[in-house]
Formats: C-alpha cells, structure tokens, sequence
C-alpha cells in the first residue's frame, strides 16, 4: 500500500467532539474527505445536525449528529454505543470540546476553575477511555486530543490559568494513554493549535483588540485557519501513523518558537 492509500480512511468510522462548530466541524469534514463515517457530537444537537447533513452532502460519506455531554460518564458512554450502533464500529475519535475562560487567578471561582478543567480535561479522560475500552476489545484505533499551544506557554495578555492548566493536563493524559496501550493497538496523540481564526472567535467584538496583539506577536503575523489542522488528524487517524503514538503536534505558526 502507498503513501497516499495509507492517508485515505475508507472504511473507517469515528466521530469529533465539539463538532458543530470551528476546529471540530472541520475535523469533521477532512475524516469523511477521506472516506471515514463520522459522528459529529455536541451538546448544541440543533447546530449538530445542520453540520452533519452539510458534511454528508458534501462528501458522499454517512454523517450522524448525536447530542452528548461531554462531561457526563453515563452520557459518554451512550454516544459511544451510538457510534459503534449506527455507524458499525470505532476506528479513530478526536477528542475536540473546550472552553476556555479568561479572568485572574485571584478573581476566578472555583466553580470557573472547575468548568474549565471538567469540559477541558475530565471529558477527555472520559471520551479517551471510553472509546479506547471499545478500541482495546476490538482490534485497535486511534485516539486524538485537543490540546493547544497554551500547554505549552503562558498566554498574555489574557489571564487563562485554568485553560492552560488544563491543555497541559490534556498533553500528559496523552502520553500516560499512549504508554499504557502501545502494545494494545491503540494509539493516542494530541494536536496543540496555536490562535485559530474560527467563526465565533473573528466574529466577537471583544476579541478584536486582542487578536490584534496576537498577530503582532505571531511570527506569521495572522491567526491559523481551522483548515490548516485538517491534514495532521487525517494523518493521525490513518494507517500512515501507525508508529506514530504519545506525541504532541503544535500547529501555531512558530508562535511557541521564542
């Protein structure tokens, strides 16, 4: 098999969190680009739906929308069930929902802490590990998380502390999977964007000014575009990446550089 069979994922079935919108929509469109059935899951199932038949039309492929908490094991594990029901098995998942919160340490609740870390991290143990006892118990596949460039630097201006703690929680959970289950078939990665340009975040007001401060800081000048992270999970989920596990892909425009 060449190079470019073994970056297609024909016959393979899998599904993105945080799918309805932004990087998790396009992530979304590259799997079924290259031949997968996916599942696109998010809390808002209205959004998630028009995603899903615009993926499908598309792409020819079979996209289902399914409404899921993300931080809620019981409604993890019904997703999962779903996917594997309705689209005949699980091969690959990215792991994609987040929020992030901005306020000073010395202002921020702990109920603020505790959503960022439960949508951020707690999720994606529940995602990872619930997808990946399905995965150890029928062959293999591959993992994929959402981790981000703040995992790896503090952001400024911005005060984010319990985004950046929770990124660099998601890294490390990666690595503890990926070590645990190397010689179980399943791998697991994380992906690590810098500033992406989505829709929401170009079209909010209060960010202008701070998007402003980011390009000036950027060695690209400019944010990424969710499309640029397409061709890594493609990668990731493939067979071309089959010694490929426990590693962190930054996509950040060399913005961690210096």
């Amino acid at each position: 098999m060449g190079i470019i069979e073994k970056m297609r994922l024909d016959g393979k079935k899998g599904f993105v969190t945080g799918a309805a919108r932004g990087i998790g929509k396009c992530t979304a469109m590259a799997f079924a680009e290259a031949g997968a059935d996916v599942a696109v899951v998010d809390l808002d199932y209205e959004v998630a739906v028009k995603t899903a038949e615009e993926i499908a039309q598309a792409t020819g492929r079979k996209v289902i929308a399914i409404k899921c908490d993300v931080t809620d094991e019981a409604d993890v594990q019904a997703m999962v069930n779903e996917v594997v029901e309705k689209l005949g098995g699980l091969d690959f998942c990215h792991a994609n929902a987040g929020i992030c919160i901005n306020a000073p340490a010395d202002e921020m609740t702990y109920a603020q802490w505790m959503k960022v870390i439960n949508v951020n991290l707690n999720s994606v143990f529940l995602t990872d590990t619930i997808a990946g006892k399905y995965m150890l118990a029928h062959g293999g596949g591959s993992i994929i998380n959402t981790a981000s460039m703040s995992g790896h630097i503090v952001n400024v201006p911005q005060p984010q502390c319990a985004y950046n703690a929770s990124k660099a929680g998601v890294m490390q959970l990666t690595k503890s999977l990926a070590v645990e289950w190397a010689k179980k078939g399943v791998r697991v990665n994380s992906i690590s964007p810098g500033y992406i340009g989505t829709e929401l975040i170009l079209a909010a007001p209060h960010l202008k000014s701070l998007i402003e401060q980011w390009n000036a800081m950027a060695p690209m000048g400019r944010l990424g575009k969710p499309e640029e992270l397409q061709a890594v999970v493609v990668y990731l989920a493939g067979d071309a990446a089959s010694f490929t596990t426990g590693s962190d892909f930054v996509v950040d425009g060399a913005f961690t550089c210096f």
